[in-house]
C-alpha cells in the first residue's frame, strides 16, 4: 500500500509539473510576442522621411 501512495504522489507531482511548465512556456512566449511587436514597432517609426530640395534637388531629412 505505501508503495502505492508513492506512486500517486509522484503522479500528482508530476502533472503539476508539467502543467507549471506549460503555463510557463505560454508566459514566456505571450512576452517574446510583445518584445517582437515592440520592436517591429520601433523599426518602422525609425525610418527617417527624406524630403527632396526642389532648388538643388537634394533630399534631405526635415529636421534639420
Amino acid at each position: 500500500m505505501p508503495h502505492l501512495i508513492l506512486v500517486v504522489l509522484a503522479g500528482a507531482g508530476i502533472w503539476a509539473g508539467y502543467n507549471w511548465y506549460r503555463k510557463e512556456q505560454e508566459r514566456v512566449r505571450d512576452a517574446l510576442g510583445k518584445a517582437e511587436a515592440e520592436l517591429r514597432r520601433r523599426d518602422e517609426n525609425s525610418i527617417p522621411t527624406l524630403k527632396r530640395d526642389p532648388d538643388t534637388g537634394v533630399y534631405e531629412h526635415p529636421d534639420k
